[in-house]
């Protein structure tokens, strides 16, 4: 996104340009592409602003000027690919734009108390607001609301707009005071980060009264006008006669409703289609008796509560013990990373929280020097934020494994999809009383079917199988975690 050129004078006496040079982007990153151009040849630059954005395979990096000055040159374009140390800008140093900005200042002064909202905005340097930073692994979604209207004043951090992703609803705050000019996208639009979303205005929040000032006489004008010359009513006969309703479609009627995909929908099978295309996937399944964790749990569940001050449910116990089995187990929490096998040697556990608009999957890291209460307590500030939509990016990103309860919906059994990176993903379902054999005798007992699925390039079958055995023992038999058996 390019401003146009404002004009501003070059200092004779400043200092050889400032070539403003691509960052470096971290260790495994050495190119990326230009996703946005923020300024443009004469644009006014301060100290550490940011002059243009590159976008890599992993984050968007922003790229700030060294100096205060003008732009003097831009040396790529929108899209270009750029290596680390590369020349992106010249910028001439000096406070030419600074004097520039006062003059105009200045000038505008005794013309204050009659500026029009438009005169106004010109001296205020129109900035743009473009599409924050939503995590690593998202780079796109969905323009969810538009909360402020063309023309209505922000407070500094005050929400304009939403973007929804398909892990969490991004807020789109103002910079500063101002005024929101123009928006550059429409609710349900798909937008990218870096994108610019909308105009805005710093310190034009009076703009509303000059405003309201102006349309007064224009509405008493108007207000008059029809005083001094009536329009005639016109004649009865002459008025167009009304379109006759559209009868009801009849019970018989087969009819479709055709949407377009969003791209956020697009991106979402995108990636599930490329985890099936890239993991080698295979589903293990096992069932788990469920009878002595539900007597622990109605025997000790009030005393639980009374001392921790949360409530004992089941998740605590399944993650407790997957922390358990992916320490015996370290195939499944390790990833592969081109041709070498990384062995991650802590335990974060993504687990699925219930929110408005959906699932969201935060993550409980060192689960494995975590007890039950920390467990549930931290569980419970999940859904907590969840609900309130103030989980934050840093809250959602990383894991090492993934618990899925798609119990809570009712499902009896399935197979779970690998979340990338990740090696395995545990699928937890519905509890449900079936007939199994006790010794000799068939008796009644609440069974939940479990499934691991796994990548078997990097995870055997028994890895595998002891993996989801490891789980089954100890939610069966609680005391082992106790125990460390």
């Amino acid at each position: 996104m390019h401003h146009a050129s404002r004009g501003f004078a070059t200092s004779a006496f400043s200092l050889a340009p400032s070539t403003v040079e691509v960052p470096q982007m971290g260790d495994s990153i050495t190119e990326g592409s230009i996703a946005a151009v923020l300024k443009a040849p004469g644009d006014a630059v301060a100290v550490d602003e940011v002059v243009a954005q590159i976008e890599t395979d992993k984050v968007t990096i922003d790229v700030r000027s060294p100096v205060a000055g003008t732009m003097t040159k831009v040396l790529v374009s929108e899209g270009d690919t750029v290596n680390v140390g590369q020349a992106v800008a010249e910028i001439e140093e000096g406070a030419a734009a600074q004097v520039a900005a006062a003059s105009a200042a200045s000038a505008s002064a005794p013309a204050a108390e009659t500026e029009t909202p438009a005169s106004k905005s010109a001296a205020s340097k129109p900035v743009a607001i473009e599409v924050p930073q939503m995590g690593d692994s998202i780079t796109e979604g969905a323009v969810a609301a538009l909360v402020k209207a063309p023309g209505e004043s922000a407070e500094t951090d005050e929400v304009i707009a939403q973007i929804e992703t398909d892990k969490v609803t991004i807020d789109v705050k103002a910079p500063s005071s101002g005024t929101v000019r123009e928006y550059s996208v429409a609710e349900g639009d798909t937008v990218t980060v870096g994108q610019k979303i909308a105009t805005f205005v710093p310190g034009a929040a009076a703009a509303k009264k000059p405003k309201a000032v102006s349309a007064a006489p224009a509405t008493a004008a108007a207000a008059a006008k029809p005083a001094a010359k009536p329009a005639p009513a016109p004649p009865a006969a002459s008025a167009a006669p009304p379109a006759p309703p559209k009868p009801p479609p009849t019970g018989g009627d087969r009819t479709e409703t055709r949407v377009k995909m969003t791209r956020l929908r697009l991106r979402v099978s995108e990636r599930l289609k490329s985890a099936q295309n890239t993991y080698a996937m295979l589903t293990t399944f096992n069932e788990i008796n469920m009878s002595n964790l539900m007597a622990m749990r109605a025997e000790y569940k009030d005393a639980f509560t009374e001392t921790h001050g949360v409530k004992l449910g089941f998740m605590s116990c399944f993650i407790k013990a997957a922390s358990k089995a992916l320490r015996q187990t370290p195939a499944v929490n390790a990833i592969i990373d081109g041709d070498e096998i990384v062995y991650r040697n802590y335990y974060d556990v993504s687990i699925a929280v219930s929110a408005p608009k959906g699932l969201v999957v935060p993550v409980l890291r060192d689960v494995d020097a975590m007890s039950f209460a920390d467990v549930e307590a931290q569980i419970a500030a999940y859904g907590k934020k969840a609900r309130e939509g103030t989980l934050s990016l840093d809250e959602m990103t990383g894991g090492t494994f993934t618990i899925s309860n798609g119990g809570v919906f009712g499902s009896l059994n399935g197979t779970p999809i690998i979340n990338p990176p990740q090696s395995a993903i545990l699928g937890m379902h519905s509890i449900v009383k079936r007939p199994i054999c006790v010794g000799n005798e068939i008796v009644a007992r609440p069974m939940m079917n479990v499934a691991l699925t796994y990548d078997h390039r990097l995870v055997d079958g028994r890895e595998a199988v002891t993996f989801l055995k490891t789980i089954k023992e100890a939610v069966e038999d609680p005391r082992r975690l106790l125990l460390d058996l």
